[in-house]
């Protein structure tokens, strides 16, 4: 049984934590995939292969980035592929340039210490880019998203081309795959439970009692009991996060439209995305805007 009175001091230190700590850059579905053996079990359910060592399967997640958001979630080799793995709750038309980011610095430790101008060609692990997506808006089952089409003039074969597949893991859409990965499934059970609670209570209180529901019906549970206070401080920040956002970038499109003018749109949306977290460098790529322009309107009394 939910307890309000018990885990009510629980609540106010991992919200004090999670409110100080802006800087916190893992999230559950990280966490809970960076165990080999439930990263494997993803995998296999994906492509329907039945691998059954955990070392045949190498984690290459990129870490000690500077803010959650350009830090990706898993990466990993296996049978000399490299698969990216990213989470979203919302639907984001850049993964594909952040994937292309990733890939980049990954791969640049596979010739570290080769020779790139050798006549001997350096051997790669073919890459594979998926998203899944967990979020409210509605999305089709799977979709697949290209960095061409954030490039100014089309061409039918771009030079550069990244394809990221985005599959919906909301109930409903992709039953087949959760119900071979009941990790995903339990997951997103988890989820489902924080939304549901969260019309009716504050934040923290609909976390909590999402975690302590989900140990008492079996979903996630040995994985709850183990990490519960690392699991709470993660899920609030990561929904305040995303609330945060969500008003502040409400906010930049409300100044954008007092000044009544494109420039005034546009300041509001980088004022908004830096009080978000993100660098000046996120921002001029979000928002296709040279880094001079954005530091200018971020700060037009100091420099970085």
């Amino acid at each position: 049984m939910y307890n309000k009175l018990n885990d009510r001091q629980t609540v106010e230190s991992v919200s004090n934590e999670a409110t100080a700590n802006r800087n916190y850059k893992d999230t559950v579905f990280r966490t809970l995939f960076s165990d080999k053996r439930e990263l494997l079990s993803l995998y296999n359910s994906i492509n329907g292969t039945n691998y059954c060592n955990i070392d045949d399967l190498s984690i290459t997640t990129l870490g000690n980035a500077i803010y959650m958001t350009v830090k990706n979630d898993i990466s990993f080799v296996i049978d000399m592929r490299l698969y990216m793995y990213e989470h979203q709750s919302s639907v984001n038309p850049n993964i594909p340039l952040r994937d292309l980011d990733y890939v980049s610095r990954s791969y640049s430790k596979f010739f570290r210490n080769k020779d790139i101008y050798s006549p001997r060609r350096i051997q790669l692990p073919n890459p594979k880019f998926i998203v899944f997506y967990n979020g409210e808006n509605e999305q089709p089952a799977r979709k697949e998203m290209r960095l061409s089409e954030a490039y100014i003039h089309k061409e039918d074969n771009p030079s550069l081309e990244l394809i990221v597949t985005q599959i919906n893991i909301n109930s409903g859409y992709n039953d087949e795959l959760l119900d071979n990965c009941p990790t995903l499934k339990q997951y997103m059970l988890y989820v489902d439970k924080i939304r549901m609670y969260q019309k009716t209570m504050p934040l923290e209180e609909a976390v909590t009692r999402a975690v302590n529901e989900c140990i008492d019906t079996g979903i996630l549970a040995d994985f709850l009991k183990m990490n519960k206070a690392e699991v709470i401080t993660m899920s609030i920040y990561e929904y305040d996060a995303k609330l945060h956002e969500k008003t502040m970038i409400e906010i930049g499109r409300e100044e954008g439209r007092e000044e009544g003018r494109e420039e005034g749109f546009t300041i509001g949306k980088i004022h908004a995305y830096h009080e978000c977290g993100k660098t000046p460098e996120e921002i001029s790529k979000l928002l296709s805007i040279p880094i001079d322009e954005v530091r200018k309107f971020l700060f037009s009394n100091s420099s970085l």
